[in-house]
């Protein structure tokens, strides 16, 4: 009996999942076993089981169909430079390297030298690394009452013009070969007697094309023709495709500006035509710490994680399964007609807060806890995850992350009894010169009008609210990427200087404060040099309005670039302490 392709407009009531999900390994096993005891009686079983009836209520047949997901593209999908022993040590993602037994999986991993199932097996890391597919799965089962399989074919250093096409297949063929193993997964799902339907592709790729000029400018054309070409072959013209967007946060991101933002448009434009396509923005997400003085072509451990919830979300979201977030401010504290200080933060990716977990603050800590005398409102990501208003300051960053907001906010509290709010805006995918006001050659990137805008309009709700607003100044962290990259780390303090000086102007308010804080600049040959310390600090000397703040002594750096838990606690104490000080 062949399986059927179920509308995707199926909904269901949402049950326990652990009661929900039984093995399909061991359904199929027990239809084995019914067939050994009596045909008829297996047959009949069979049939009331799992073919459609028109006497089954839909959410009973959504319950038993298997959504199936194909994850598809190069080394970024791969789960390149990732350990799934290290997963451990991101606490919101404990227990992801265990298998998933409540999950089917079939894949087809590398290029030479191939991983394969045999068959079809539990949801677990392949040789140690970890891929998008583990947190995507585990955060859609808590979410979804139906049996989930994953269907995986990647390769690094694979092309869309070449590997992937479709039409004219070379290099390692890998669209006949994908398109060979998904039949024949599927066709075994069939013979154990599981009705399923194809749910999503997610796709992650372009880095390599954006090297070749045909590939990069034929990038969109031959985008679309896959997602025709799957569709076809698969005999399914509702699949759905997830577009991973490239990171920006990795060395390529920086030496390949606009190679990388011509994939970057491609994937959008095919994306925006397409009303079954999404893009996924992921450059946000964290990537690996290694060479070069920190900087990485692959997301790593942690980033794969998040890759998978950024799949997750994106899906969940074509269900009406938007991640939930209750974090109102149920009263306004402050009266109207006071002052209020309004302090923006702002910065990249230790501003944001990308490797410091709510988990590992201690259980007594008050900074878990919700503040409704502090207003707090946030833009993180580039405007990836933006409150709808004011909150209550509180762990609000992507992934149970956070950011130096919250030591801020308990210092300047206990330090001063007068009231203030905190507005944060951050990209922790950008460099120095996205931030300054003539941007750079990807004005697709570009943050300063975004920037100014927020602050602007924290403002103008402040004072709808009936507050008088004192802009107590702008707490930059320095872009942490820049310093690891000569031609940047050559510039950050010349950009950082126009930074300042267009928004003093724009904002209206030529003595605006801005503390600057540095964290120990990389210390790699290629870099040295570059004494970057020293000219902020001359910046500084020559400017009564600026204060540079050396976080030198922070703990938490075990890696180049990324501070964690401690350090991020730490940080938001010593900008509170020098703002105090300063006054």
């Amino acid at each position: 009996m062949s399986a059927e392709l179920i509308p995707t407009a199926v909904m269901k009531p949402r049950r326990s999942t652990r009661r929900r999900h039984q093995s399909l390994l061991q359904r199929a096993a027990r239809l084995d076993h019914l067939r050994r005891i009596s045909r008829l009686s297996a047959i009949w079983i069979f049939l009331c089981l799992l073919m459609p009836s028109a006497y089954a209520a839909p959410a009973q047949r959504d319950d038993k169909v298997v959504r199936v997901f194909l994850f598809a593209g190069q080394s970024n999908m791969v789960g390149a430079d990732s350990r799934a022993s290290d997963a451990k040590l991101y606490t919101p993602f404990a227990g992801i390297e265990e298998p998933q037994r409540d999950v089917l999986f079939s894949y087809c991993i590398g290029r030479e030298d191939k991983a394969e199932s045999k068959g079809w097996v539990e949801l677990q890391p392949v040789h140690d690394m970890v891929g998008p597919e583990l947190s995507f799965a585990r955060r859609v089962a808590r979410e979804v009452d139906a049996p989930i399989a994953i269907i995986k074919v990647a390769a690094g250093g694979t092309t869309l013009g070449g590997d992937w096409n479709p039409d004219e297949p070379s290099g390692f063929r890998l669209y006949p070969l994908a398109l060979e193993w998904t039949r024949k997964a599927l066709e075994e799902l069939e013979r154990r007697g599981l009705r399923y339907r194809l749910e999503g592709f997610c796709w992650h790729q372009g880095e390599n094309d954006m090297f070749q000029e045909n590939y990069r400018a034929g990038y969109a054309k031959n985008l679309a023709r896959f997602m025709e070409c799957w569709r076809r072959d698969l005999k399914a013209p509702e699949l759905r495709f997830y577009v991973g967007e490239l990171c920006t946060k990795t060395v390529w991101g920086m030496d390949h500006r606009a190679e990388m933002n011509a994939i970057g448009l491609a994937q959008r434009d095919v994306t925006d035509k397409d009303p079954l396509a999404d893009f996924v923005p992921t450059a946000h997400i964290a990537i690996e710490i290694g060479g070069d003085g920190g900087l990485h072509y692959h997301y790593g451990t942690l980033g794969q994680l998040e890759h998978g919830e950024s799949y997750a979300d994106a899906y969940l979201r074509t269900l009406g399964k938007e991640p939930k977030r209750d974090r109102p401010l149920e009263s306004w504290p402050w009266t109207k007609g006071s002052k209020v200080r309004l302090f923006v933060l702002a910065g990249h990716r230790n501003m944001e807060g990308e490797r410091a977990f709510v988990q590992d603050l201690s259980r007594g800590s008050k900074l878990r806890d919700a503040n409704p005398r502090v207003p707090y409102r946030f833009s993180l990501g580039g405007g990836f995850h933006v409150s709808a208003d004011w909150e209550p300051l509180g762990p609000a960053g992507c992934y149970d992350t956070f950011g130096p907001e919250l030591s801020f906010g308990a210092t300047l509290a206990r330090g001063s009894k007068e009231p203030f709010a905190i507005a944060k805006f951050t990209h922790s995918g950008s460099q120095l010169v996205d931030w300054t006001p003539d941007g750079s050659e990807t004005p697709s990137r570009n943050l300063y009008a975004q920037f100014l805008e927020f602050v602007r309009s924290a403002q103008r709700d402040l004072e709808a609210r009936g507050q008088e607003v004192e802009l107590a100044g702008i707490f930059y962290h320095l872009a942490e990427n820049d310093m690891s990259f000569a031609p940047y780390r050559r510039k950050s303090i010349e950009q950082l200087a126009a930074l300042i000086a267009a928004s003093r102007k724009d904002l209206g308010r030529p003595a605006l404060r801005w503390f600057v804080s540095q964290q120990p600049p990389t210390d790699t040959e290629h870099v040295r040099s570059i004494d970057v310390t020293a000219q902020l600090a001359q910046l500084a000397a020559a400017d009564p309005n600026l204060r540079h703040i050396r976080a030198f002594d922070l703990p938490g750096r075990e890696q180049e670039l990324v501070i964690t838990t401690p350090g991020i606690v730490a940080l938001g104490e010593l900008l509170a302490k020098r703002y105090l000080e300063s006054r």
